[in-house]
């Protein structure tokens, strides 16, 4: 299996923990935590900035220094409803006790304390259609450019219909070069629908230094640190992921593959 993808620990409480030092880079972070009603989740989130996202059920959500009530709608992810997220600054701390079994994501990034704590969404968050025929996709954005809700973080949710592709045409934002292109470090969320299939995922760079192809199944982490990184979704199965973004610069802007160029061109 690549490096690139972190299958859950556990189908229970804290499942994924992948921080800047297990990822070997700098700005990202990403937890998940699976609830069954009546646990209890809780963090501090130091130097980092977070956004919650409540994938999947409900729990009533504290953090810096208020409660935030019961935040949550969906029960599968795949209804593609808005989600409930909480956004809370560094320097702070937060707490969850799910009201029915959930599934929580805990997304972060280096804080500078220039934001408040806040609700994103239901309101304001829209099912946004994206791409051509086949490339056609689904996304709901919880934190991107134009929501100036954070320091660092950006973060999206993507649904690919079963045959689809999608983070195509295949791009990369690896160099520090605005307004050509930024850096951005980037986790993939992975579900599936039905939970037994698979999608792919590959990862890889220009040179052919990172090329690795993987099947991933419901539930598993791609960590994509440089290179361009298409996912496909086979026939009978769609697939969902919760992107999460950060670099030294809080703008998405990317460089194309050379042997998509054409499509990009095309489509435009």
């Amino acid at each position: 299996m690549s490096h690139l993808q972190k299958k859950p620990f556990g189908t229970h409480g804290k499942v994924h923990e992948i921080t800047p030092e297990s990822a070997g880079w700098r700005y990202v972070g990403f937890s998940l935590y699976r609830l069954r009603a009546g646990e209890t989740a809780a963090e501090a989130t130091g130097g980092r900035e977070v956004i919650l996202v409540m994938i999947e059920g409900r729990a009533v959500l504290s953090g810096a220094g208020r409660t935030w009530g019961e935040l949550g709608e969906r029960m599968s992810v795949f209804e593609k409803t808005p989600p409930h997220c909480l956004y809370l600054p560094n320097g702070t701390d937060w707490s969850a006790e799910a009201t029915t079994d959930c599934v929580i994501g805990v997304c972060s990034a280096p804080g500078s304390g220039g934001h408040e704590a806040r609700r994103i969404g239901p309101d304001g968050i829209t099912l946004a259609e994206r791409g051509k025929g086949t490339n056609t996709r689904y996304i709901n954005n919880i934190a991107m450019e134009n929501e100036d809700y954070c320091d660092s973080l950006l973060v999206t949710e993507v649904f690919t219909p079963a045959g689809h592709w999608s983070s195509y045409p295949s791009h990369r934002h690896d160099e520090d070069d605005f307004p050509r292109i930024t850096y951005l470090e980037e986790t993939y969320y992975h579900r599936l629908d039905p939970a037994s299939g698979f999608g792919v995922q590959r990862v890889y760079t220009d040179d052919g230094s990172l090329d690795e192809v993987m099947a991933v199944r419901d539930g598993d982490v791609v960590c994509v640190p440089r290179g361009h990184h298409p996912c496909g979704a086979p026939h009978g199965f769609e697939m969902y992921y919760l992107n999460v973004m950060a670099g030294p610069l809080r703008k998405w802007r990317f460089v194309a593959a050379p042997e998509v160029e054409w499509i990009m061109r095309r489509d435009a």
